[in-house]
């Protein structure tokens, strides 16, 4: 799944399509390869030694780019992609036979929360046993953020560990002044981003309060040795024209969601950074960065 930036259509803000985001997804999934392979093996290290890692399960997989890291980094293990769009799951298999990793990598359509469910050791019923769970940006999608935590600590096997990519900082991609408009529009666009999240929060089926405090939460799921550990994406101005594209494709859907949070100057300073032909535009202008940080809690089910 993707990241709350602002992803929804119209006023209900639940209802994101991600079928007409998986272009959008895959190449964000694209830019953060070196971190995401960072983070794989990371995990790796987290993970008892004289554990074989056998299964892993990617939930709200989307297009599978980390499904395929995993698949890479644990060489002997299955990665199974987990989401409940089809066209997301159709993308993470394409990749991973493009990738060689073909015979490796499964995928299963569920529809989270109700999907989290283990069943039994190949999944029937359920998602089956895992040697590591990874669930990046998927948990506050839903409404009980505990109870979908406890749900996933419950498919881990003994030894096993659960990884939660959720908070960080948010993402940073142009300067205070960018010489069109106010000084300051990043910050205000994190404020409507936030405004839009608390909505999306409070729509959400079964949504329940918690205090977001993820190393709490993990022990309350029953995991020990809990901890964190941050990955930053750091693309230096001037951009490449793949970041760009994908800059333009966040402004896009944030001037589509957010809009009514912001002032009339700061809507047309938007269109300017999406006009392809402006100077100024996110496309041309030669200070666009990209700046990102992604905290990883991890938490470790006991053997027995």
């Amino acid at each position: 799944m993707s990241q709350h930036n602002g992803s929804g259509h119209g006023h209900d803000h639940t209802d994101v399509d991600w079928e007409v985001m998986a272009a959008q997804l895959e190449t964000s999934g694209e830019l953060q390869l070196p971190v995401l392979r960072r983070t794989a093996a990371r995990l790796k290290e987290l993970l008892d030694p004289e554990m074989k890692v056998r299964r892993i399960l990617d939930i709200g997989s989307g297009p599978g780019v980390m499904t395929c890291v995993f698949a890479e980094t644990f060489a002997d293990a299955e990665a199974v992609a987990v989401d409940g769009t089809p066209g997301l799951l159709d993308r993470a298999l394409a990749r991973a036979e493009r990738l060689g990793f073909g015979g490796r990598v499964a995928v299963r359509l569920a529809q989270l929360p109700e999907g989290l469910d283990g069943g039994d050791e190949h999944g029937e019923g359920g998602l089956g046993s895992a040697d590591l769970v990874w669930s990046s940006k998927a948990v506050h999608h839903l409404g009980d953020q505990q109870g979908a935590l406890n749900q996933l600590a419950g498919v881990l096997r003994p030894g096993g560990l659960l990884a939660v990519a959720e908070g960080g900082l948010p993402m940073r991609f142009l300067p205070r002044d960018i010489g069109i408009g106010r000084p300051g529009l990043q910050a205000r666009l994190d404020v409507a981003q936030e405004r839009w999240f608390e909505i999306m929060r409070a729509e959400l089926p079964g949504s329940t309060t918690v205090v977001e405090d993820w190393l709490a939460m993990l022990s309350r799921a029953g995991l020990t040795g809990v901890g964190s550990f941050a990955s930053l994406l750091d693309l230096p101005a001037p951009l490449g024209e793949t970041a760009r594209a994908f800059l333009h494709a966040h402004l896009t859907r944030l001037r589509e969601t957010v809009s009514e949070s912001l002032d009339v100057q700061d809507r047309r300073t938007v269109d300017v950074l999406l006009d392809p032909e402006a100077p100024e535009g996110i496309l041309r202008r030669p200070d666009a960065f990209l700046l990102s940080a992604t905290t990883v809690f991890t938490g470790v089910r006991s053997a027995r």
